[in-house]
Order: C-alpha cells, then structure tokens, then sequence
C-alpha cells in the first residue's frame, strides 16, 4: 500500500479539485433551491419578489464565478486573464533559465517546459487584449 502511495501521490491534486468542484456545484445547486423556496414564498403571500433575488436564478447552477466568490462580471475576468499572463510567463522564465542552465541534466524537459508555459502565456494576453476590444466596444 506504501509503494502504491509513493508511486501515485500525484493523483491527490486532480482528485481534489474534482471532491471541491463536485461540492461548489452542491452548494450552488442548495442556494438555488433555497432562492426558489424564497420565491415561493412570495408567490403564496402574492408580493413582488425582489430583483436581487430574481438575478440568482439567472446563473447557472455550475458557475465557477460563483466558486470564486466573484460576481461575474468581465472585470474579474479580465484581472484572471493578466494574473495568468505574468504567471505563465514568469513560470515560463524560470523554467527557460533551467532548461538553458540545463538544471538536472534535463535541459531539453525544461525547453519543453518553457515552449508550453510560453505559449499559455500568450493565449492569455491575447484573450486579455481581445476581452478588452469586446469591453471598450460594449
């Protein structure tokens, strides 16, 4: 059991980010049935629901904004897209000065390394740039 540990601790990581997906869907999926309840409510008393909670509805059960405690607006979302760029580029940097120092003996990984976070990087930038035209246009 100790060696099947040691090989596939790894599979800890993607695991967990299924366990808390699975869960931040389970609590957006209990704070909608909990909105209904609250509509349902006003509907039998015949009042207006508010506006505010009418908007919950709105958003899928699934949203990751809501995960993230973010509102969904784009100005989340652009600050993600410029958060990524200066972390893969850095992230890229820092494993290109490995992969030219050739750290380890692993030069060419590293250079593989640096060529994917590299180009995460500019995928990123462009999405920035380009959720920015859509912003100043909209």
């Amino acid at each position: 059991m100790e060696d099947l540990f040691r090989s596939y601790w790894w599979l800890l990581f993607p695991l967990s980010w299924f366990v808390f997906g699975g869960i931040s869907s389970f609590l957006n999926y209990l704070r909608q049935r909990d909105t209904l309840k609250l509509i349902q409510t006003y509907a039998e008393r015949g009042q207006e629901p508010p506006e505010a909670l009418l908007k919950v509805l709105d958003r899928p059960i699934d949203a990751d904004a809501e995960a993230w405690g973010s509102n969904g607006s784009s100005g989340w979302s652009q600050g993600g897209n410029w958060f990524s760029v200066v972390l893969f580029g850095l992230l890229a940097a820092g494993f290109g000065y490995a992969a030219w120092s050739n750290m380890y003996g692993a030069g060419e990984a590293f250079l593989i390394v640096t060529f994917v976070l590299g180009a995460l990087s500019v995928a990123c930038l462009v999405s920035a740039l380009i959720g920015r035209g859509r912003r100043n246009r909209g």
